[in-house]
């Protein structure tokens, strides 16, 4: 997956897991792309629930940033996630995590998740509360 509003290797956790965040379909929703391998699976052989998590919160995030920067990479934190786990995922399946704002305002957004499978099965949901960060150094930071 190649192309503009598409992020790659940014971070250290997402060249660990290999997902992909897609910003660039210009409806304020990023989507965040994961191909479970048999590094993703927990003993059972399915999608470990942190990697549930983590896809979630990149795509609920991102979709922060997108109410700041059309080109997805403004910063914001995760004050808090709550993830509901509804089907498993299992190797080989393609995924996608999809954010939408469903509140909030200048200081903190209110963003809800959904993660689906293939056929469109949904695998999780998510709500969470995220914050801007500033982009401008503050002299009392150390």
């Amino acid at each position: 997956m190649a192309g503009a509003g598409i992020i790659e290797g940014e971070t250290g956790a997402q060249k660990l897991l290999g997902y992909v965040l897609d910003v660039g379909r210009g409806d304020g929703r990023a989507r965040c792309h994961l191909t479970v391998t048999a590094d993703h699976t927990n003993r059972h052989g399915m999608l470990h629930g942190g990697i549930v998590a983590t896809i979630l919160d990149n795509a609920m995030g991102a979709t922060g940033s997108l109410s700041r920067d059309p080109e997805g990479r403004y910063p914001f934190l995760t004050i808090s996630l709550n993830t509901q786990y509804l089907a498993p995922a299992r190797e080989g399946e393609a995924l996608m995590a999809v954010g939408r704002i469903t509140g909030g305002g200048r200081k903190l957004l209110f963003i809800k998740g959904e993660l689906h499978g293939p056929g469109d099965r949904l695998v999780a949901t998510a709500t969470g509360v995220f914050k801007p960060v500033s982009q401008t150094p503050r002299e009392d930071r150390p």
